[in-house]
């Protein structure tokens, strides 16, 4: 039995272990998949509203910034303008795909905190955008509203009336409601009853506005107030403006009082029509609705003026008696309005919509009046065609009419409860007689108006799915079934020939003209021949790089002689503008594509051409007499031939856009080339990429829409051998091509491109071009379709929800990571099958996850990462608490050094100008002008005085001028070391002009001078400027002072260096930087276009150089021309290939004494020059082209002066430790200043940190930089050094006190041994000499042997010799 039992308890353990493996392992799966869920999409739990504060607007702002970063796929964040206090108006565009425009969805919009102390609608606004976010995925009512609703919501439309109100106040001052010029936004806005025009200089909110409602075409909207609880709709006044009680009905009346009724009946307490508000306990609303005017008359409110002035219907909401409760009330409002605000959306897909279209081209008709038979209001087309009318159910007959158009009217249309009725509808062109026809194109009259009327528009998640039904319309078509229209075809390229420069040039200018809301030209840099190379960007957003849309591209004519690719290229151009909004599918391409087009890549070498070439060489190579397709860097062969401007400006346009993919157009062959282009041995054989699959997918999509390509035996005549299956061929199995294009923009970049062969003949005539573009159009099309498969998504930041650039995003089992773009988002091109994704970043922890790919489009996969190094890692001790007003501050700097931060920061700080060269008596007076203006913010010293005594100025702007501040940064601007160069002190008078006139208004700008000390030296050598010529782009004159000395020779810092006294404007500025108190300095020199950084000397290393670059290239990127490095100034024979348009000092012109060095050695301060212009002096005309290069540099320069690392030194107690050393990455050294503070500019990436102080124990750190985050914060605490010769002070102390300690005890051992031993010696002897008989005597006494031993012991000691023991022995 015993052993029974033993047996069945084994068996239970065994039980029992393997159903706890079972949980265990269902657990981890269960995480995992939670995980993977999580990762994969926006996780909600970062978001999850408390419901129990109110978000100031730095809070608002970082809220909304997250929500769009996380939920991208269908959020998309932006500002329509500023407040008067420069704070951004933001809306939250909410529905699929809200980086495009398409045609299809009614827009509708919430605005609120109209006035700035009521603010439950601020509140309720973000609790509805977090709501809609979240829920997405999990509702389908919400799936549903937000797939098929173009959903904009304005939470704060008065964010300085926010800011000046206070919680609690239910009714009181007005101080915050009316915006920070004292004016309140709902009387602002044109009235109909009234002439009086707004000074719209003091409602910057309401303009904003304006432009916004008549840009968007808005169809429904809701305008969320406070102070009672109730729906009001128009009209809001009368002609006659009585006070109340007077109802003014609008032509919708009927329909207004339905749409405010569904937002009551859905609100607990509106429904009721009892408020009981305590100011006004007796006020009553039957069913929660009132017309406007009726209530109280309103003069200049906004949702009259949406009502006439747009086709936009909008009603007031008061959702509480309270205009700003507290805080704990705001659960309670959200619980009552959530329901109300869901279903007003809803109604915005009532009544009827469609499409209205020319007849004959099939073209959409903007601008087109629809016009409902007794409802004596209109509205009109978009820019689509489209139209939704909101109408309550009936029969009603609907017109439309068109200027140049044949009137259309439908009797009859039936519009049934809660679904849109779609009535599409073509209008025929009026036939005008020639003698009318003036400036109006004839047109011939084509059949009668094809009507199509759908009926029961199914409003679903998907893609809107219509039923379709024919109407006997007007009698002139009565007894006649109307058949539903055509699918307009797409409008084809109408001129086929050859372009020469000129031509093509003139071609991309004039569509670049007449699109240009799609189309922008621009050049990425110029050929040998000085021909710009000219690129074409098609998307509905041109200028910018949209967050999640990818960027691709097409090239041609890199051989100039194979012409194919650049007559093609430009008929696509064409084919894109003339298609867009009237072609389905170009429209969706150009909406959700970035799509840049450069028709030729080696013009020179096509101008040396000649058309009928098959196979010739002339114009194959650039004017250099080079292969562009031989000259790009390789990764088997090492490419000798120098590297030529057309491959560098290729290369540089590469670094600066995320491109996804391209194709290199050519001619000679027909077939699509994939890489790799050649290998290792340089062997004709496969040379298979890690990519080969994706790779061979992307070239059958190209030949599978050609058909004679795909055939596989493309010029039987020339190349009757020659084979392709599929039409498609690995590079270097075809022939080995080293240096080739498409393989450095796989190795090199995020791009993946291939090389498509278009036709055996090189250069054919131009009557066969019609012909390619046939073979070619679909291919072309479907190409550039292939850029939206694989996966794509965003890397963030978990704590913030901001992008995060440079993330690496890698494949498990494919060796080949990409990166993410400027703002975290990525996409990765993938066949479909099942992958392994890891995202990582630098500081980061990696993440991976796994996503399926199908052949239906990009998968979404975003990443959110977690830092590496945060407080919990030591950084900051325990019980450090983050200030709100820094935290704000970071982001900020965050803000500004991603995406469009910057630039938009350059836009809202236009001034107005008037660009001259001052003398100095005009730049004394400019500066002194500027602190006489501005008192508060600026403080104008002298440094010193020049040769002839005139005044070096510099010029403090921060909040706290002349006061140090050791804990900020502070950055110093010169300019003018060389006379004869005075654009740079322009720039830096306009600069600090608009710094200070922004500040106050503008809140970026404010921040970035609060927090910085701002130093501006306009003119080192105003003797050399006195005398230097306008317009001379190359003469020396005033380049030195008036004694003859270059200035930036004469800084030396050192006495055995230097044989003279130094000049009095060097010494000026030699104790401005000795001061040792910057950050970083830039300088700003002419007669180059570049950015050079220390040293000028020469020396073998630098150190730091990746720093000292890395802050150079700062300045050069944010330049639009300086990053291209291809600087081409004839004037001083400048080489025009300088990468990135950074260069070391030396490098460019090497000699000692410079003030970059002395900056460097002297006043441990960085400092880059910057060459503004190839002109040392050019004409007056171009300062403000020059300024337009140089304000984004310049301002990016304070941003970049917040990075790196700064932190306090100090002691366990608290006490700051001034001019303690600390040592980075074991080179760079600062000191610490007063309380301190010690700040250092680093590249991005892991460093060292070593910190000492006399008297204390060194310390040790490391911290990581980033790009585009405010400078890593440390605070290093000090313990005593208790060391001594590198050993514990307590283990030193008691080991030199126990040697003391043995020492002395050993010396008075010796002394009282020594001592004894003489005393008993003399003694001893003595009494045996002269007591002799005593001792006889004593020795009867006792027995002889006692005394003997008693005898031996006492006078014997270790020093004894020998014979003196024998002796006393014998005794």
């Amino acid at each position: 039995m015993a052993h029974k039992r033993k047996s069945e308890s084994a068996t239970k353990k065994l039980r029992v272990s393997l159903f706890v493996s079972f949980v265990c392992v269902a657990v981890h799966l269960g995480v995992a998949d939670a995980r993977l869920r999580r990762t994969r999409s926006a996780s909600t739990s970062q978001t999850v509203e408390n419901y129990d504060k109110y978000y100031n607007y730095v809070d608002l702002s970082r809220r909304l910034r997250s929500y769009a970063q996380k939920f991208s796929h269908i959020a998309n964040l932006s500002s329509i303008g500023q407040s008067v206090q420069g704070r951004e108006l933001w809306v939250m565009r909410i529905t699929k795909d809200p980086h495009i425009e398409s045609p299809g969805k009614p827009r509708f919009k919430y605005v609120g905190n109209m006035h700035g102390d009521e603010t439950v609608s601020r509140q309720v606004l973000v609790y509805l955008v977090e709501y809609l976010l979240t829920k997405y995925q999990e509702e389908p009512r919400i799936a549903k509203l937000v797939n098929t609703t173009d959903i904009y919501i304005m939470p704060s439309m008065n964010p300085d009336g926010f800011e000046m109100s206070k919680e609690g106040v239910c009714g009181g001052p007005r101080g915050g409601r009316n915006n920070a010029n004292d004016k309140d936004l709902n009387r602002s806005f044109p009235d109909q009853y009234s002439n009086k025009t707004p000074n719209s200089d003091s409602i910057p909110e309401v303009m904003a506005v304006i432009r916004w409602i008549l840009d968007k075409q808005f169809i429904l909207s809701g305008n969320l107030h406070g102070g009672t609880v109730v729906a009001s709709y128009p009209f809001d006044d009368t002609a006659t403006h009585e006070q109340q009680g007077h109802y003014s009905q609008s032509p919708d009346d009927s329909l207004f009082r339905y749409l405010a009724l569904v937002y009551a009946k859905n609100h607990p307490v509106m429904k009721t029509g009892q408020p009981n508000c305590s100011d006004t306990p007796d006020e009553m609303f039957k069913d929660g609705i009132t017309n406007g005017a009726q209530w109280y008359d309103v003069p200049g409110g906004m949702q009259d003026y949406n009502y006439i002035h747009a086709n936009c219907l909008e009603i007031t909401f008061e959702l509480s008696c309270c205009k700003y409760p507290p805080a704990s009330e705001l659960h309670k409002e959200w619980d009552l309005n959530k329901e109300s605000l869901l279903a007003f959306i809803e109604q915005v897909h009532i009544g009827v919509r469609g499409y209205v279209k020319d007849s004959v081209s099939g073209s959409a008709v903007t601008n087109a009046s629809v016009v409902v038979a007794g409802v004596g209001h209109n509205l009109t087309t978009g820019s689509y065609g489209d139209y939704y009318r909101l109408l309550l159910p009936g029969v009603y007959n609907i017109t439309v009419v068109a200027t140049g158009y044949t009137p259309v009217t439908v009797n009859n249309v039936q519009v049934l409860d809660g679904n849109a009725t779609e009535l599409n509808l073509t209008l025929e062109p009026v036939e005008i007689e020639p003698n009318l026809a003036s400036n109006v194109t004839q047109t011939t009259p084509t059949t009668p108006s094809t009507i199509d009327i759908i009926h029961t528009f199914i409003w679903s998640s998907n893609t809107p799915h219509t039923t379709h039904s024919q109407l006997v319309t007007s009698a002139e078509t009565r007894g006649t079934p109307t058949s539903l229209s055509p699918e307009p075809q797409p409008v084809q390229p109408q001129e086929f020939r050859h372009h020469n420069y000129a031509d093509m040039e003139l071609f991309l200018r004039k569509y670049s003209s007449e699109f240009p809301s799609i189309a922008h030209l621009y050049s990425i840099g110029r050929s040998v021949e000085n021909k710009e190379l000219y690129v074409m960007v098609i998307s509905d957003n041109p200028t910018v790089h949209e967050h999640g849309e990818p960027e691709f591209k097409y090239v041609g004519n890199m051989h100039g002689n194979e012409v194919v690719g650049r007559e093609l290229l430009l008929n696509l151009i064409e084919y894109l503008c003339l298609n867009y909004g009237t072609d389905q599918e170009v429209t969706e391409l150009v909406n959700n594509t970035r799509i840049h087009i450069l028709p030729s890549m080696n013009p020179d070498g096509y101008e040396k051409a000649n058309e009928g070439d098959v196979r010739g060489y002339r114009g194959r190579n650039n004017s250099n007499n080079f292969d562009l397709n031989r000259n790009f860097p390789d990764q088997f062969a090492t490419i000798k031939d120098p590297r030529q401007p057309e491959t560098i400006a290729m290369m540089n346009w590469l670094k600066s856009n995320p491109f996804v993919l391209s194709a290199n157009l050519h001619g000679g062959s027909l077939v699509v080339n994939y890489p790799f282009d050649d290998d290792e041995e340089g062997k004709t054989r496969y040379s298979k990429s890690p990519d080969d699959k994706i790779f061979q997918q992307l070239s059958r999509t190209y030949s599978q829409e050609n058909p004679l390509m795909h055939n596989g035996h493309p010029c039987v005549n020339l190349y009757p051998g020659e084979y392709f299956t599929d039409g498609i061929t690995n590079g270097a199995s075809w022939y080995n091509v080293a240096g080739g294009m498409q393989d450095w923009n796989y190795v090199n970049t995020n791009c993946f491109e291939v090389t498509i062969e278009l036709g055996c003949v090189k250069y054919p005539w131009a009557k066969d071009l019609p012909n390619y573009w046939e073979q070619n159009r679909r291919s072309l099309l479907q190409f550039i379709h292939q850029v939206h498969y694989g996966i794509k998504g965003n890397v963030s930041d978990i704590r913030d929800g901001m992008g995060i650039p440079n993330a690496t995003i890698q494949v498990e089992g494919i060796d080949h990571n990409i990166t993410t773009a400027h703002t975290g988002d990525y996409w990765r091109l993938l066949a479909p099958g099942t992958y392994s994704i890891t995202a990582s970043a630098h500081g980061y922890q990696p993440v991976t996850t796994y996503a399926t790919v199908s052949k239906n489009g990009a998968e979404v996969v975003d990443f959110r990462l977690t830092r590496l190094h945060s407080e919990a890692n030591g950084l900051w001790p325990s019980g450090h608490q983050h200030n709100p007003s820094e935290e704000e501050f970071e982001s900020l700097i965050k803000y500004l050094s991603l995406g469009q931060g910057l630039e938009q920061l350059v836009k809202n700080t236009d001034t107005e100008n008037s660009f001259r060269f001052r003398g100095y008596k005009e730049l004394s007076a400019f500066l002194r002008g500027l602190t006489l203006n501005f008192p508060k913010i600026t403080s104008l010293q002298s440094l010193g005085h020049s040769v002839e005594f005139r005044t070096i100025w510099a010029l403090e702007i921060s909040n706290n001028p002349g006061v140090p501040q050791p804990s900020k940064p502070k950055v110093r601007f010169v300019a003018g070391i060389h006379g004869n160069a005075p654009v740079g002190t322009e720039l830096l008078l306009e600069f600090a002009a608009m710094l200070c006139i922004n500040y106050g208004k503008n809140l970026v700008i404010s921040r970035l001078v609060n927090e910085t000390t701002i130093v501006i030296v306009p003119s080192i050598n105003p003797d050399g400027r006195e005398q230097a010529v306008e317009k001379q782009c190359t003469s020396t004159q005033g380049f030195t002072n008036t004694h003859g000395k270059d200035l930036d020779m004469d800084f030396f810092g050192n006495a055995s260096q230097r044989l003279v006294e130094p000049q009095p404007e060097t010494r000026a500025i030699m104790d401005m930087i000795l001061d040792k108190g910057y950050t970083l300095s830039v300088a700003l020199d002419g007669g180059s276009l570049v950015a050079t950084y220390p040293y000028d000397k020469p020396v073998q290393s630098v150190e730091n150089e990746g720093t000292l670059k890395y802050l150079a290239s700062v300045y050069a990127s944010n330049h639009p021309k300086m990053h291209l490095g291809n600087t081409a100034c004839s004037n001083n024979g400048q080489t025009s290939n300088i990468p990135d348009g950074v260069m070391r000092a030396a490098e460019r012109q090497s000699h000692m004494g410079s003030m970059k060095d002395f900056s460097m050695d002297f006043g441990q301060c960085p400092e880059i020059t910057v060459y503004t212009s190839c002109c040392v002096f050019p004409p007056t005309e171009q300062l403000a082209t020059l300024w337009a290069e140089n304000k984004r540099p310049l301002l990016s320069m304070l941003v970049e002066v917040h990075k790196g690392v700064r932190g306090v030194v100090r002691d366990k107690s608290g006490k700051p430790i001034v001019g303690a050393i600390v040592v980075m990455n074991g080179g760079v050294r600062v000191v610490t200043a007063e309380g301190g503070y010690f700040r250092a500019l680093l590249a991005p990436g892991n460093h060292n940190i070593e910190a000492v102080a006399d008297g204390y124990q060194q310390q040790r750190q490391e911290v990581v930089v980033s790009s585009y985050e405010a400078a890593s914060s440390v605070i290093i605490e000090f313990d005593m050094d208790h060391s001594i010769f590198g050993l514990p002070r307590e283990f030193v102390v008691a080991s030199a006190a126990a040697s003391m300690t043995a020492l002395v005890i050993t010396a008075c051992i010796i002394w009282c041994v020594c001592a004894a031993k003489s005393n008993r010696q003399k003694d001893g002897f003595h009494r045996l000499r002269q007591h002799r008989d005593e001792y006889d005597d004593e020795i009867r006494l006792t027995s002889m042997g006692s005394k003997k031993s008693l005898l031996a012991h006492e006078f014997q000691d270790e020093s004894e010799s020998d014979e003196d023991t024998l002796y006393a022995n014998k005794i």
